[in-house]
C-alpha cells in the first residue's frame, strides 16, 4: 500500500516508487548499529531468512542475546569501516551517527545495494514498511509521512486497521479456493459481540453455513452475507429430547455436502455446551473438526458484574456446576456435600429455576445460610442486572427480583466485594 497510483508525483505522493518484495533467504544482509531501532530490523530479516552481518560495537541486551543464540548472525564488535557492504543484497544504517550512516548509503550506492537509513528516509534507497501477517497474508504499509514531514506513524495506524479487519472477518478477503468442507466449533462468549474471539469471529465470516444457538451473540448473525445459510439451533423441531441428534445430523449433512460449516454457540463449546458431543458425531462420519475455544459466562458475567472468582486472601478456588438438574434427580453428578464444605467461589449455571432446591441443600450439608449470592442476568449486554441476596432468602428474593435465565448465580465471600462497589 502506498499514495496515490500512477507516474505522476502529486504533493505529499511518493517520489518515484516502485513498491516490490526481497527474497532475501540465504543472502547477506548488513547491519549497521546495534539500537533498538536496528534490533526491530534485526528481528524481521531474521523472519525473511537473512544471513546477518551486524557491526556495531555495542548492542541493546535484547539484540545481544539474539545475536548469541542466532547462528545466522555474525557479529563484528567495532565501529563500521569502508568495504563493509561488500557482497551484500541489503544493508540497514542504524547507528546515531547521521555521518557513519551517510557513509554506509553511499558506500551502498557505489556497490548497487539497496540501503535503509533509520536516520534519514530522503536519503535512503529502500524504506522498511509497517508490515502486519495473518493467516497466510503480508501487509505492508508505506506513507509519504516520513518524506514529507508528516505523520510517521501513519502507515503503523494503517497496517494495524488492515489487520485487525481480517482477524476480526469485518474486512472481507476472498480466497481464490473456499475453505475446505469441514465444521468449527465456535465458542461465542457471554453475548456481548466484541467478546468472541478474533479466531472465532474470522471462521464466522468464512462460514458457508452458521447453525446458532439461542445465547449465541445475535449481532454478528446480523453480519453474514447474504448467500450463507442460517440454521436456528433453539427452533429445530421434535421438540428438546431430540434437538442435539437434530443437531448432530444437519452438521454432518452440510459438512458432507462440501460446506464449512461454523457451529457458534454461547460461551464455550465445552463448558455445558454439548460441544464435545458434536466433535464426535463429526469424526465419527470422518469430518475435520476447528474447536475455537470462547469466553465462558462462568467466568465473564462474575467479572463484568464486580465478582472476582478469585481473590488472594479470600477465595483460592473456584468451582462452575451445572444446576440444570436438581440435586435429588437420580442422574445429577454433582457432589453436593462436598460443595458445601469448600470456602471458595461457587458459580452456578442453568439453575435460576432450582435454585431453592440448591440452596436448601447447600444448608442442609453446614453451608452457612448467610453466604452472600449474586444472581447476574443477561450478563455482558445492555440489559445486565445484578441481585444480591444471601443464600437462605436466594429463591424468594429472585423470584421477587423476577430474575430469569439466562443468568448465573454466585456464592461465596468473593460476591461480597462486588456489593460493596454497588454501595
Amino acid at each position: 500500500m502506498s499514495g496515490p497510483p500512477g507516474g505522476a508525483s502529486a504533493p505529499g505522493a511518493f517520489p518515484d516508487l516502485y513498491i516490490a518484495g526481497l527474497r532475501l533467504s540465504g543472502r547477506k544482509v548488513v547491519v549497521v548499529g546495534g539500537g533498538p531501532v536496528a534490533a526491530r530490523r534485526v528481528a524481521g530479516l531474521l523472519d525473511a531468512g537473512a544471513v546477518i552481518d551486524l557491526i556495531c560495537p555495542q548492542a541493546t541486551p535484547a539484540l545481544d542475546a539474539l545475536a548469541a543464540d542466532e547462528q545466522r548472525i555474525t557479529w563484528h564488535r567495532r565501529p563500521y569501516r569502508a568495504g563493509d557492504v561488500a557482497g551484500a543484497w541489503y544493508a540497514v544504517a542504524a547507528t546515531d551517527d547521521p555521518a557513519v550512516n551517510a557513509a554506509v548509503a553511499a558506500e551502498a550506492e557505489a556497490a548497487r545495494v539497496f540501503c535503509s537509513r533509520a536516520d534519514d528516509a530522503a536519503s535512503s534507497t529502500a524504506w522498511t514498511p509497517a508490515v502486519g501477517r495473518h493467516a497466510g497474508i503480508e501487509v505492508a504499509v508505506l506513507s509519504p509521512g516520513v518524506m514529507q514531514g508528516g505523520d510517521p506513524r501513519r502507515s503503523q495506524r494503517v497496517r494495524d486497521a488492515v489487520v485487525e479487519g481480517l482477524r476480526e472477518g469485518t474486512l472481507n478477503a476472498p480466497r481464490f479456493r473456499e475453505r475446505p468442507a469441514g465444521v468449527a466449533l465456535v465458542g461465542g462468549g457471554p453475548g456481548d459481540p466484541d467478546l468472541i474471539t478474533v479466531r472465532g469471529r474470522r471462521l464466522l465470516a468464512e462460514a458457508d453455513v452458521v447453525v446458532a444457538d439461542r445465547l449465541a451473540p445475535r449481532a454478528l448473525l446480523d453480519e453474514l452475507a447474504a448467500d450463507v445459510e442460517l440454521i436456528d439451533a433453539a427452533k429445530i423441531p421434535y421438540g428438546r429430547a431430540m434437538a442435539q441428534q437434530e443437531i448432530n445430523r444437519i452438521l454432518v449433512e452440510r459438512a458432507k455436502a462440501g460446506s464449512f460449516v461454523v457451529r457458534l454457540k454461547g460461551g464455550d463449546p465445552y463448558v455445558f455446551g454439548r460441544g464435545y458431543e458434536e466433535l464426535l458425531a463429526c469424526t465419527q462420519e470422518g469430518i475435520a473438526v476447528t474447536v475455537v475455544p470462547g469466553v465462558t459466562s462462568a467466568i465473564a458475567v462474575p467479572a463484568l458484574a464486580g465478582v472476582p472468582v478469585t481473590h488472594r486472601a479470600l477465595a483460592h478456588e473456584f468451582t462452575i456446576v451445572s444446576g440444570h438438574l436438581a440435586p435429588e434427580h437420580p442422574e445429577s453428578l454433582v457432589d453436593w456435600e462436598a460443595l458445601a464444605r469448600m470456602r471458595g467461589t461457587l458459580v452456578l449455571m442453568m439453575a435460576v429455576e432450582r435454585v431453592g432446591a440448591i440452596a436448601k441443600t447447600l444448608i442442609g450439608h453446614g453451608k452457612d445460610p448467610a453466604t452472600a449470592v449474586a444472581a447476574v442476568q443477561d450478563g455482558s449486554t445492555p440489559g445486565q442486572r445484578a441481585v444480591y441476596t444471601t443464600l437462605a432468602h436466594a429463591a424468594a428474593d429472585l423470584a421477587a427480583a423476577g430474575v430469569r435465565p439466562p443468568a448465573i448465580v454466585i456464592l461465596g465471600p468473593a460476591v461480597e466485594l462486588a456489593r460493596r462497589l454497588e454501595n
